[in-house]
């Protein structure tokens, strides 16, 4: 049994998801062709490099908005508060694979359900402040894209960690954890405070939430690949997604 597991003692966002995947082993060329499918690239650019956080070198994956630059002033883009109904028409009228469209309109419903909850709205009503941002498309399909690509038996991963503090969002100052981040993860083992930032995004939470069979801090397989994705600040811990790949025999 081929194993894909997620080892989240730095907790989990997007683009560290996507830098390890590819540190793991997929294609970043395959990874920016199947995104090319969604035809946003007039949106973004995606920038793939090496970094490191504590002396653990890995993958950073940044998501660049080209309209920050190119458009500050009047058209401030609508694109940013797409809804899961825009969301849905830009994955279903997309090119990709029927398990890659399945994949990504699973994680973006977990979302679309938590931010629903906290606003006390329908969920076709919410519109997604940073998820339905053309970054936050990119890593939750970017992850599906991945994930189908590494035609795993089984997805796995431990606690998660989530940090503590402050963090600022479309709504002002909001604690650490993120209502919707730990709407999210509801029934999933978490940890806290290890950092006074936030470590786990919703982008993140949704991405585990919607594809792990099993958490677990036990790593009871044979670990064969391992893979960094490295986060955007330099925090006190290694600020670093680690993820593997293993293989468990199957009792018969």
């Amino acid at each position: 049994m081929k194993i894909l597991y997620y080892d989240c003692f730095s907790g989990i966002s997007g683009d560290m998801n996507l830098g390890a995947m590819i540190d793991l082993g997929v294609d970043k060329d395959y990874l920016t062709k199947e995104l090319s499918k969604l035809n946003l690239e007039h949106e973004y650019a995606i920038k793939v490099g090496r970094d490191s956080r504590k002396g653990i070198e890995g993958t950073r994956v940044e998501v660049i908005l080209k309209h920050n630059n190119e458009c500050k002033h009047e058209h401030k883009h609508e694109h940013d508060h797409r809804n899961l109904k825009n969301i849905e028409e830009i994955i279903n009228t997309s090119n990709l694979s029927q398990s890659v469209k399945k994949i990504s309109l699973d994680i973006f419903i977990k979302v679309g359900e938590a931010e629903a909850k906290v606003h006390g709205k329908s969920l076709y009503e919410v519109h997604f402040h940073e998820v339905g941002a053309v970054d936050s498309i990119v890593d939750i399909v970017g992850a599906a894209i991945c994930l189908d690509y590494l035609k795993v038996d089984k997805i796995m991963a431990s606690s998660i960690e989530l940090g503590g503090g402050f963090v600022k969002c479309a709504h002002g100052l909001i604690p650490v954890p993120a209502p919707a981040t730990v709407e999210i993860l509801k029934g999933i083992p978490v940890k806290s405070g290890i950092v006074p930032f936030e470590t786990t995004t919703p982008t993140g939470a949704a991405i585990l939430a919607a594809n792990v069979e099993e958490f677990t801090d036990m790593k009871e397989f044979v670990i064969e690949k391992i893979g960094y994705g490295i986060g955007g600040r330099d925090t006190e811990i290694p600020n670093v997604l680690r993820v593997y790949i293993g293989k468990k025999k199957v009792k018969k």
